[in-house]
């Protein structure tokens, strides 16, 4: 088949790096794979294909890289399948010809809730595209207030990157590990005050923070990894005892699931797309959405209670690691586009 992904940008993201693993993944079970990424402007185009510009990060990207002004029905090529995965290139695949092929919409999040204006991103899920979610609460939200039903397929880990590994540390212990971003709704703010009360009511923690980019001013975190290589990452998860995600709202969240599958124990808000892998008390601590006392106290106790946290890190590394899988995944989205492909089989 011929595959179209239009992608925002090829920058390192958790949603990003699933649409180029899709794409890369298609191309290397023989389909013509075609990545379209809008620079914005028609100099920045021109000088990108120039370049050749792909995703550096990625070494050995199987599919093509096409670089557009902006996202327009004329710049998607003729194909099977055209998938637009962000609420900004919804409308041009909505309006792509036929001979762009079957139109799908990989939902990430729920968009309109930070990313965009509410009215312009909730119009591109009434949209007559074949949505595929990445997770349950997102495909509950897509039912509810959109009257659509859209294909679950939730985003996997790349265990190979991500694997428990020995490590000599040298900190004390529990490490606790947080990703450091400037987006509010990524809780950070949430997440250290949660680690202050911790650390009141008597435990001993090293706080540990990463993030593409370090915190302005004095760091708040006894230890911080910036922007680190792809390699390196999956060892700072696992240098973990506890990872901390205190984000209010997340289409999936790849960072919790990682560090679960490198071995650390995780504490979350129940922000959503954290409940196809979070079960309270089971493989997680979840605490409220958005109660900062609820989260402290969930992290306090994981700190403190040594037998639980081992119990926890132990089920979240299982459930992660055998219940999502590349290999199926990939073969399942492939599936649902020869299904829908013009002469396609059914699924």
């Amino acid at each position: 088949m011929k595959i179209t992904f239009l992608c925002p940008h090829l920058r390192i993201a958790g949603g990003v790096r699933a649409i180029l693993t899709y794409a890369d993944r298609l191309a290397a079970r023989g389909h013509a794979v075609t990545v379209v990424v809008a620079a914005k402007s028609r100099r920045r185009a021109l000088w990108r294909t120039l370049r050749g510009a792909g995703p550096a990060w990625m070494s050995g990207f199987g599919a093509r890289v096409r670089w557009v002004p902006w996202f327009t029905p004329g710049a998607i090529p003729a194909g099977d399948v055209v998938v637009a995965t962000a609420w900004q290139s919804a409308a041009a695949v909505a309006e792509a010809p036929a001979r762009c092929g079957a139109r799908f919409y990989l939902v990430q999040h729920y968009e309109s809730l930070y990313l965009g204006a509410p009215e312009a991103v909730d119009a591109t899920y009434r949209l007559p595209l074949r949505q595929i979610v990445i997770s349950t609460w997102l495909a509950g939200i897509m039912r509810e207030k959109f009257g659509q039903e859209a294909e679950v397929l939730v985003t996997p880990v790349d265990l190979e990157l991500f694997t428990p590994r020995p490590l000599a540390v040298t900190s004390e212990r529990p490490r606790v590990l947080m990703l450091h971003h400037e987006y509010a709704w990524k809780g950070v703010a949430d997440g250290l005050e949660a680690v202050a009360r911790a650390r009141r009511a008597g435990r001993r923690l090293h706080l540990v923070g990463f993030g593409v980019k370090p915190p302005r001013g004095a760091s708040p975190y006894d230890e911080f990894h910036a922007n680190p290589p792809q390699e390196r990452l999956g060892a700072i998860y696992a240098s973990a005892d506890i990872y901390l995600c205190p984000s209010w709202d997340e289409g999936l969240g790849m960072p919790p699931m990682e560090a679960m599958a490198c071995g650390a124990a995780l504490v979350t808000y129940d922000n959503g797309g954290c409940r196809d892998y979070a079960w309270d008390g089971e493989t997680a601590l979840v605490a409220r959405r958005r109660d900062v006392a609820d989260l402290a106290a969930k992290l306090e106790r994981l700190a403190g209670d040594d037998a639980l946290r081992t119990r926890i890190a132990a089920a979240g590394r299982a459930l992660v690691r055998s219940a999502f899988d590349w290999t199926r995944a990939v073969a399942r989205m492939e599936a649902l586009f020869r299904s829908a492909a013009p002469g396609g089989r059914p699924a």
